[in-house]
């Protein structure tokens, strides 16, 4: 959980009237079809380094999982191996998480620095269309000592919005998502920055365990509704304020099951854990499974 940065503060509010917007954007995301099923995916990095993208890629078909989260390639021979081991294995690269939104964040005050991000999105759209996935996990600011909670906002918009034609383009949406950056620390602001864009290539990419020390996921989920296109799983325990394994935090995974239901979600939710071998995925599997269950 490294790319994490701790969190301590707490929401902000916002008008009733951005709450109101829940159902104000289609999704062009084609995972989440009306079929109302929800689908499990793991991660790239849960799985043995060691291995090849085609085994690795077997491995986690055998441990259960529909489809898998990949992270930025900018090798393009890797890239085309990745996509090539991904047919093989009948496994579906649903997502890309783009690499470099905290070594070069979009609210930074270096031109430099946000070109330098802005070009790694460009690759991670670029993947993720390679492969077929249909969008892309951003980070989209850092709230730092240099760089205010508006900064970050007013910052990073505008660099966003510079995004928006290649995503339409390729078919890609940017997902944005709320991590331990001290940014969108309530899910009123987490609405209201999606909405600001008025695009249906920004919407929201959910962590359920990023939220848990300022607030309950279900809450949040049922505040974004529509404008989630992807969920990660993860666990944590606001005792010992560490993450552990699903279904062992603090989090409430019936009334998580329940929110989730309610929207009308349906599509990819990738576990972000640590990795391990064959019989710890199938374990998290099994876990997965009883989450959706709603146990």
């Amino acid at each position: 959980m490294n790319r994490r940065n701790f969190v301590r503060t707490a929401a902000l509010g916002t008008s009733a009237t951005v709450l109101s917007q829940n159902t104000l954007f289609g999704s062009p995301i084609t995972s989440n079809a009306s079929d109302g099923k929800l689908k499990k995916a793991v991660l790239i990095s849960m799985l043995p380094k060691q291995m090849s993208y085609l085994d690795r890629f077997k491995l986690a078909v055998d441990a259960g999982f529909e489809g898998i989260e990949m992270q930025t390639i900018t090798d393009l021979k890797e890239a085309g191996e990745i996509k090539e081991a991904s047919e093989k294995a009948k496994l579906r690269i649903h997502s890309v998480m783009n690499m470099g939104h905290w070594e070069w964040p979009l609210s930074s005050d270096d031109p430099a620095v946000v070109e330098k991000s802005l070009d790694r999105m460009r690759t991670s759209l670029r993947n993720a269309k390679l492969w077929g996935a249909d969008a892309v996990l951003l980070v989209p600011a850092v709230v730092n000592p240099k760089t205010t909670y508006t900064q970050a906002w007013q910052r990073s918009q505008p660099q966003i919005k510079k995004l928006i034609p290649l995503a339409k383009e390729l078919g890609v949406v940017i997902a944005v998502e709320e991590v331990w950056n001290k940014f969108l620390l309530s899910a009123p602001d987490f609405a209201k920055y999606v909405d600001e864009f008025k695009s249906p290539w920004v919407r929201a990419y959910f962590d359920v365990g990023n939220v848990v020390m300022y607030g309950f996921p279900q809450e949040w989920i049922r505040t974004l509704g529509k404008r989630i296109v992807k969920f990660h799983l993860k666990d944590f325990d606001t005792r010992t304020r560490q993450f552990v394994a699903l279904r062992e935090g603090s989090i409430d995974w019936k009334e998580v099951r329940q929110a989730i239901g309610e929207i009308g979600f349906s599509g990819y939710l990738t576990v972000e854990l640590s990795g391990g071998d064959e019989a710890y995925l199938r374990e998290v599997s099994r876990r997965v499974d009883r989450i959706f269950a709603g146990e």
